[in-house]
């Protein structure tokens, strides 16, 4: 079976996104470092693009901090301007500042050096 078909597999993802409060973002690649072995920001977008309702998909966003849904869904530009309705500004090139936003589950921020930790 296909790993991320599995219901756990996605599941895990879920799990953190749902937690990502309303005006923050993480990163595809920041969730996989996290989830560890198995998940990478591939597989992380692939999982997101199938989420259920209750998953704020949208703030989930690329590591150049914009949004890599922009032609993809209807209409042109949703994830960015539902981001803005929760407070997130973005740049005329169609990317947020993650030293602003990007949030981090309690125990995963960087470290002082910028390397995000899994391990307090």
């Amino acid at each position: 079976m296909n790993l991320v078909n599995d219901k756990n597999y996605r599941e895990r993802v879920y799990e953190i996104v749902r937690r990502i409060p309303p005006g923050r973002v993480m990163t595809y690649g920041q969730i996989a470092l996290i989830l560890g072995e198995g998940y990478t920001a591939r597989t992380v977008g692939y999982v997101m693009h199938g989420a259920v309702e209750s998953v704020p998909w949208q703030r989930v966003i690329n590591a150049q901090g914009a949004c890599s849904t922009g032609k993809m869904t209807m209409p042109v530009n949703l994830q960015q301007s539902v981001l803005e309705s929760e407070g997130v500004v973005f740049s005329e090139k169609g990317k947020c500042d993650l030293g602003v936003y990007q949030w981090y589950p309690e125990g995963t921020e960087p470290e002082p050096d910028g390397q995000t930790t899994l391990f307090a």
